[in-house]
């Protein structure tokens, strides 16, 4: 059970801030086959399948939970106020975990060389969405506490798609949010129905039912690409990995007060040194309980 809250807590912390997603730890935890048959179970398994969800799923939940609110009381205004430095965290953390991946999955990639199509096409995917996201640059700032029926439609299927991203051992929901411009507003969204402020509660209402939507129709997919097309999916997840670095290098530009582009002069080479310690830690976690 500690390991599950555990694994929780650090899911959450990656799933809030863009960079690896929960998806990842949980990979890098050993726990990734238990939350992904779980979340298919909840929906589609039996009684016994489902109790067994159930009990795994509130022990995660437990741990994401403190961790969740955590991040969004804290990491929120920290990654307004020093953008750089948590970008360069979340670089390191991606770099870092590629490799362990790839040895993880290593059966995926060992001589199933033409799957790499996939890779590119996964970095193709996300460069191309951050490359034409319309907020990036601050040429516009979404408001959810006054959405109209646009704005609406494209919270919910935002987050239909980072909830997918969430799950699977690549870019993270938050790094989606982030491209589709949506990272800051959500977040800052949430950090106000905490705070009960009722305007902030439909947008947080909406984002929970494209989440729950997602989860309804894009776990099941993830479960069935992973089961039967595995190495084509891995090297999908690397090439996703891959392509959230040039996201979050543009990451800076779709703040509320857009600020440049990460460049080397504003890479913190501490910071991303501390993302791969952190990974590092996690594997030694795994070991260990």
């Amino acid at each position: 059970m500690i390991m599950k809250v555990i694994c929780g807590f650090f899911m959450a912390l990656a799933d809030s801030v863009p960079g690896v997603s929960g998806g990842t730890i949980a990979f890098l935890l050993g726990q990734y086959d238990n939350f992904i048959n779980s979340l298919n179970n909840l929906v589609v398994g039996n009684k016994k399948q489902r109790i067994k969800a159930i009990r795994f799923l509130i022990q995660l939940m437990m741990g994401w939970v403190v961790g969740f609110i955590l991040a969004v009381l804290i990491l929120t205004s920290v990654f307004e106020k020093h953008i750089y430095q948590v970008s360069s965290l979340f670089l390191g953390f991606i770099l870092f975990s590629i490799p362990i991946v790839i040895k993880e999955e290593k059966d995926s990639f060992l001589g199933y060389g033409k799957n790499m199509i996939y890779m590119l096409l996964g970095i193709l995917v996300v460069v191309l969405i951050t490359y034409f996201n319309p907020t990036s640059g601050g040429e516009s700032s979404i408001d959810l506490l006054n959405m109209s029926f646009g704005t609406t439609v494209y919270l919910f299927v935002a987050a239909m798609i980072a909830i997918s991203a969430m799950v699977l051992p690549g870019i993270s929901g938050s790094t989606l949010l982030l491209i589709f411009g949506l990272y800051v507003p959500v977040m800052n969204t949430i950090k106000s129905a905490l705070s009960f402020q009722v305007e902030a509660f439909p947008p947080v209402i909406i984002f929970g039912l494209g989440i729950l939507s997602g989860i309804v129709t894009i776990v099941r997919l993830v479960k069935v690409a992973l089961e039967k097309f595995r190495s084509q999916t891995v090297y999908a997840i690397i090439g996703l990995m891959i392509g959230s670095l040039y996201a979050i290098v543009m990451g800076p530009t779709t703040l509320d007060i857009p600020q440049q582009a990460m460049t080397i002069s504003t890479f913190s080479i501490l910071f991303f040194v501390i993302g791969g310690v952190l990974i590092g830690g996690l594997q030694i976690l795994k070991r260990l309980i």
